[in-house]
Order: C-alpha cells, then structure tokens, then sequence
C-alpha cells in the first residue's frame, strides 16, 4: 500500500493533520494501536486556544464546538482567600474556547469517516524505515498480518511512549526534563461548575483548579503526593480537600456529586530536540510534554501540525521545501515559550517539599505583582489564549 502521508496517532493531532491535509488534496493514511473507542474514552484538557480554534475552522469540523463550546474572556487568580480576574479580552481582544478534547476528537474521526480517509485500528510493531531517504516506508501488523505502507513523510503524532520519536537515533536527539514532585488529582462530576471562569488557586495545603467541561460538567483538580493513588481519595475527602484550597465564597457555592472519574496523573516538563530527522516528524506528545497549568498540551500539539501542515501543503503545492526544511525550528520556537508559560505558572501556584521560607515569600510576591501590574497581566493573557503561529 501507498500514500502521501503516514500518520502514526490517531489521537487528537494526528487526526487534525488528516484532516487539513485531505482538505488540500493530499492523502494521509492513520495507523493507531487502539481501538476508536478507546481513544475516545480518555479524558483530557478541553481549553483551546485562538489558533486551534482556527485550525479546526479550517479543517471544516468547528460547527459542533462553536454551537456547543464555551467562550472565556479571562481567568481567576486566587490565594488563600485573596482572587483577582485576569481579562482576556482586555488585554488580547481575544477568548479561548473550553470545549472537551474528547469531542473534538470526536468530530475529527467523524469528518474523516464522511471524508473516507483511511485509518488502520489495533496495529502492533509499527516500525518506521529509511526516514532519511526519500522513499521511507512504515511496516506493522494488524489482524495477525504484517503490513507494509510506503510514504513521502511520516507524521509521529503516536505520543510520549510512541515508536516515533524512540525511531532518532540517540546519537541525534537531545531530550530535556523537568520532573515535578507532585501530581494533580482530577475529579469529573456531573455537577455545575463553581464559577463561569476557571479559577486557579494556591494555598498552604497546595494548589487547585476548578474547570468545567459544559453547563452541567465539571473538572476539578488538587495538588497530590505523587505516592497517592486514586482509591486513596473518597469523594467526600476529595470535596472537603478542595474547599480548603479555594476562596470561602466559591467553596460555600460548590455543588458536590459523585464522581465519574477519578485519577492522577504525574507532572512534568519535557522537550527534544530535533523534531525531525529526515522525513520523520515529530508531533505533540511525542517531542514535548507541559505540565496542565497552563493549558498548553492540545494547543502545543496543535501549533506543531500548523507549521507541518503549512510545509507540506507547499511542498506539494509547488514543490517548495523551504517549510518541511525549518519544521523543527519553527516547532520548537513556540513549543519554548510555551514551555516557559507552562512552568512558571506551575511555580506561581503550588506548593513544593523543599520550599523555603524565601521561596514562599517570592512566590507571594509573584502573585502580587502579576495582580497589580498591567503589564505582568498582559503578558499571561497573551500566553494563555496563545501566541500568534
């Protein structure tokens, strides 16, 4: 088999990929490990920023998000008792969209089944092959069978534990990592939010956020000892918990409930360097991971298949390299910032296990400096609803 295109991920970004490439004429095949069921059953972020936004417009699959996403013009602050509001449109004329990632993945395999784009479920051994030359070829075994699938480029959008990145030889890539010494529990309840904003708070038990996923669904989280595990919170513990770490007022409006789900998931800064080696590319998860606080991970993800969207749509349009050529040092100039955004605004809110009596007093005056400075708002509001491609 052949085609333009192999994209190995059927997540999120692989199938955003497919799709504006499709729009553009160009054939993509979608190899993923699991099953769609299965992909759509992860619970992930759901903030999206200006430019995804626009890359869904332009891949023809935002009617569902724009009829049923949320628009937020900014943010809250909070510590101990103290909140202040962080405008967007205030400071950006713009807004971001809260829309969850598992229905925008959704529409995505959607459009591509409506579209008849090819994409391969339960693959196993996928193995990428003479990614320098201009005849790479991909090999994997589906229904017991191996399988072969020449290609002009693939597209590693197959996550943090994907073959794609494993496939640079060590002598190439360079990897950078942060480890956090904590987790985030997370919380889904079929329960109205607490506030029309998120609210992200640091306290002296740790930090918290309260997020939604529509009217009626909401997220929330708490800072956790990474030894914690989900059977170790009861509901009951989990709600007393976030009250303590959020204004009074919004804890005396929480509405409590079951939850649906429940889990932890660790924290870390990751990124490597380069994002492609020959005609492999890397993608999202797969060349970089952000902690969640500052909602960067899809719209990261996102900003990587614009600029390799972008280069292969001109090289195929007019024979022009020039995109494919820089990818990794377009990719990995914003993906920088955003790592930048993504660790700071994790220092600003939580609580570590060797913070010092100075660390804490520089962290309250980061807190009051972003309160009180035009300018520090600003800049986090650029950086949250997402620097310009």
């Amino acid at each position: 088999m052949r085609t333009q295109v192999c994209i190995i991920g059927g997540g999120p970004s692989g199938l955003l990929l497919a799709q504006l490439l499709h729009r553009k004429g160009i054939e993509a095949v979608v190899l993923e490990r699991k099953t769609r069921d299965y992909v759509l059953g992860r619970i992930r972020a759901g903030i999206l920023e200006v430019g995804l936004v626009g890359l869904m417009r332009e891949a023809g699959v935002g009617a569902r998000m724009e009829a049923e996403g949320f628009r937020h013009d900014g943010t809250v602050i909070a510590y101990g008792d103290e909140e202040f509001g962080i405008s967007f449109k205030q400071h950006t004329g713009s807004d971001v969209m809260v829309y969850g990632q598992t229905e925008l993945t959704r529409d995505l395999y959607e459009a591509r089944e409506v579209d008849g784009g090819r994409t391969v479920f339960n693959v196993e051994g996928v193995c990428i092959h003479e990614a320098r030359t201009d005849a790479p070829y991909v090999t994997y075994v589906a229904d017991g069978t191996e399988h072969r699938l020449d290609c002009d480029f693939i597209a590693g959008c197959d996550g943090f534990h994907g073959v794609s990145r494993q496939s640079i030889p060590l002598s190439v890539r360079r990897e950078y990592e942060k480890v956090y010494p904590f987790g985030w529990l997370g919380v889904l309840s079929e329960t109205p939010p607490v506030h029309d904003e998120l609210i992200y708070s640091g306290s002296e038990r740790g930090f918290a956020l309260c997020s939604m996923r529509n009217a009626n669904l909401s997220r929330y989280y708490i800072q956790c000892s990474l030894s914690d595990s989900p059977e170790d919170w009861t509901d009951a513990a989990f709600w007393e918990e976030l009250k303590r770490r959020i204004p009074e007022r919004h804890a005396e409006a929480l509405i409590t409930g079951p939850s649906i789900e429940k889990s932890i998931a660790p924290l870390r800064s990751f990124v490597t360097e380069p994002m492609q080696w020959g005609r492999l590319f890397l993608c999202g998860d797969a060349a970089h991971i952000v902690p969640p606080t500052g909602a960067k991970g899809l719209n990261t993800a996102a900003s990587d298949v614009h600029y390799l969207y972008h280069g292969l749509a001109r090289f195929y349009d007019d024979g022009d390299r020039e995109g494919i050529k820089t990818y990794s040092q377009n990719a990995l100039a914003r993906v920088w910032k955003a790592e930048r955004f993504s660790w700071s605004t994790t220092n600003l809110l939580h609580r570590y296990p060797d913070q010092s009596a100075f660390d804490l007093k520089m962290q309250q005056a980061d807190v009051a400096f972003l309160r009180s400075n035009e300018a520090a708002q600003k800049a986090f509001a650029q950086n949250y609803v997402g620097l310009p491609y």
